[in-house]
């Protein structure tokens, strides 16, 4: 996915492989295999290419950048979680901080036969449920 990031984001940002690389403080020809996927770059050239183009890292590295050439805003794949035998899983410490959840804290979780299982704050939930109770939605 990287060599498919990078060579669009080079092109977005309207550089040659040339410039690209002074920029990288790396040849042409190995910018040309970072984006043919011959091979990969280190995480602190990883790290420059994200601060160039205005991305996360993990953006970089594990997001399919839509049509506009962007990442999806605020939305992310944490990656898998485990069930345990009484149903329990352990949301990933991204996503905690992310969306500042701390223990304690209730989150309602939601179903849809076809679409799955949500998690929502508690306190978000109520305030929309009343607004629906009271015709505001």
């Amino acid at each position: 996915m990287i060599s498919k990031n990078l060579l669009f984001l080079r092109k977005r940002a309207n550089l040659s492989q040339e410039a690209l690389a002074e920029k990288l403080d790396v040849s042409r020809q190995t910018l040309a295999k970072w984006e043919n996927g011959e091979s990969v770059p280190d995480v602190i050239h990883c790290d420059r290419m994200a601060e160039l183009f205005d991305i996360s890292l993990d953006d970089l590295l594990h997001t399919e950048l839509d049509e506009t050439g962007l990442p999806p805003r605020g939305r992310f794949v944490f990656g898998t979680v485990t069930v345990g035998e009484k149903g329990q899983i352990v949301i990933p410490v991204k996503a905690r901080r992310i969306f500042h959840i701390k223990p304690g804290d209730s989150l309602m979780v939601l179903g849809d036969i076809n679409q799955g299982l949500a998690l929502v704050s508690a306190d978000f939930f109520l305030e929309i449920a009343q607004q629906m109770k009271e015709g505001k939605l």
